[in-house]
């Protein structure tokens, strides 16, 4: 491959050392200009140390950062470090960040990427204590530059060896020997990545709603129509008839669905009669919610945002104490043991400049609930909202990276951009996150939250009421099409072979020789090894 190999590299826990820099540090390597000690960085306006001056910095050139960064004996013993580039046209008020601690190293990676070309630029950090006195040390810092190709590269690199797998199919006569020449059909009928969107009860009745979805996708989630104020808006007075009515939509064809949410720690989206409960009686209502919608909907649903946002809220841990979330986990996983159980939050790759929703903060919560009062909770997956504005792709390749450290499935729960942007814009700033989900290899499904309504949808629409694509509906059909084995026909060689590369998933083959015909499937799974499949005819 042509250009820098990408360093999907990350580490999580604070050591007593730093490792070495990636790709030996990069533009970095040759130690520009480093500025330390308390000097203060002229056009920066205040004291930040240690900071970097960078030269000559190219328009859209995607810049992966990466720094060992701990906190001086005498400061704060934590605080949350935040990377800072400033040039003459933009200042980025995050490209990574990292909650350092003292006496060891901590890992910060992230990145960026700049509108215009900059002839000099300065690489800072700043504290979430903000008080002057929280000093850092700094090690093996990196800045490695990608074109738009070579990063194009690097995707379709991890595609092919996360996403696909090679396989060989051998023809044999009845005897054994190799037949040359059968004709070999091919067609991937199952994707092992599922890829889905939103739907809401609007898909209901609605004929031409429901063949546009099926023709596309095998994965949703219900918008609202789970969640408890939707289903118990009065205290006692259950209400499942949205809900029963799409998850039949679901079975009959053949959809898997995420179950979104059984608890939201926001609030404003708890219902009413709820915040006005305290003590025993909410903790009887949670027990009775969970109870009521997990024993109705047992193993219909592959996975549970059990208890929404709460890296952002903390409805139930500030009423029901601060062993709340491991008890909504734990009774989660009693009552349907085959659901995978998610996390679920926004923030934590569109951005970190939101500190309550940091990719370290994320990991520190997932290992809080597993170690809780020493016997902890299996957690099973990281759900990340994905509601973009603008994305960075490197910084989400960066938290990937970190995420992919807790070894749990990762999917992409709700992603859309920005209403506030132009439907060109949106389109292309979907296929940039589509693509960086799709050929991160920790990355095990994306469901757009897209459901369509009257008036619209959330952020982004992918149709219009007459369901015809727009721009993003098209960059989203593109991208079902590509990432699809497409049939595959060809003649067996002298070996009685032939072979090919597939993304993974369920097939169908036929094989056709001197008028007989023989039918056959097979699986592809994530394998470094040659998939052979040997048939006989």
């Amino acid at each position: 491959m042509a250009g820098p190999f990408y360093d999907s590299t990350a580490y999580t826990e604070c050591r007593a050392e730093p490792e070495k820099p990636l790709y030996n540090g990069g533009m970095l390597n040759e130690k520009e200009a480093s500025v330390s000690g308390g000097d203060t960085l002229r056009g920066v306006g205040a004291s930040y140390t240690p900071a970097y001056i960078l030269h000559n910095l190219t328009q859209n050139t995607i810049y992966c950062f990466s720094i060992w960064v701990k906190i001086e004996a005498g400061s704060a013993s934590t605080a949350r470090v935040r990377a800072k580039l400033r040039s003459e046209n933009a200042t980025l008020n995050c490209v990574g960040s990292v909650s350092a601690k003292q006496g060891c190293w901590s890992f910060l990676k992230g990145g960026f990427l700049l509108d215009s070309p900059s002839q000099l630029s300065i690489l800072f950090f700043e504290t979430s204590n903000d008080d002057g006195k929280t000093q850092l040390e700094v090690a093996s810092a990196s800045l490695q530059p990608f074109t738009q190709e070579q990063w194009k590269n690097n995707q379709d690199y991890f595609m092919n060896t996360a996403r696909k797998r090679a396989v060989t199919i051998h023809v044999a006569g009845e005897s054994g020997e190799s037949v040359e020449g059968a004709v070999v059909n091919v067609e991937q009928i199952a994707k092992d990545f599922p890829i889905g969107s939103a739907i809401s009860k609007t898909i209901l009745g609605n004929i031409p709603y429901q063949e546009w979805f099926v023709k596309r996708f095998d994965a949703t989630v219900f918008e609202n129509e789970l969640k408890w104020y939707a289903t118990e808006p009065h205290q006692g007075k259950l209400n499942y008839t949205f809900a029963d009515q799409m998850i039949s939509f679901v079975r009959a064809n053949k959809i898997i669905a995420r179950g979104h949410n059984i608890f939201w720690e926001d609030p404003k989206y708890t219902p009413d009669w709820v915040r006005n409960l305290t003590g025993e009686d909410l903790r009887s209502a949670v027990n009775q919610r969970i109870r009521s919608l997990m024993t109705r909907y047992r193993g219909e649903f592959v996975h549970w945002d059990v208890s929404n946002e709460m890296l952002h809220f903390d409805f139930y841990e500030s009423r029901l104490g601060k062993n709340a979330s491991y008890e909504l986990f734990a009774a989660a996983r009693e009552l349907d043991s085959l659901a995978t159980l998610f996390l679920n939050d926004f923030n934590v790759v569109e951005t970190c400049s939101d500190e309550r929703s940091t990719v370290d903060e994320y990991i520190t919560r997932v290992r809080e609930l597993e170690r809780y009062d020493g016997g902890g909770m299996r957690m099973d997956g990281v759900g990340l909202e994905g509601h973009f504005t603008r994305p960075n792709v490197a910084l989400m390749r960066a938290n990937l990276d970190k995420l992919a450290t807790l070894e749990l499935p990762v999917w992409l729960t709700e992603i859309d951009i920005s209403s506030t942007l132009d439907h060109r814009t949106q389109a292309i700033y979907l296929e940039q996150v589509l693509r960086e989900g799709f050929s991160h290899p920790s990355v095990n499904g994306i469901i757009l939250w897209t459901a369509l309504h009257p008036n619209g949808c959330y952020q982004m629409c992918l149709t219009d009421d007459k369901f015809h694509n727009l721009p993003a509906g098209d960059v989203v059909d593109q991208k079902l099409l590509e990432w699809t084995t497409g049939e595959v026909k060809a003649k067996t060689d002298d070996h009685g072979t032939f072979s090919f590369l597939g993304f993974l998933g369920e097939y169908r083959v036929s094989i056709m020789y001197e008028g007989k015909t023989v039918n056959s499937s097979f699986s592809l799974s994530r394998d470094p090894q040659t998939k052979h499949v040997r048939l006989r005819i």
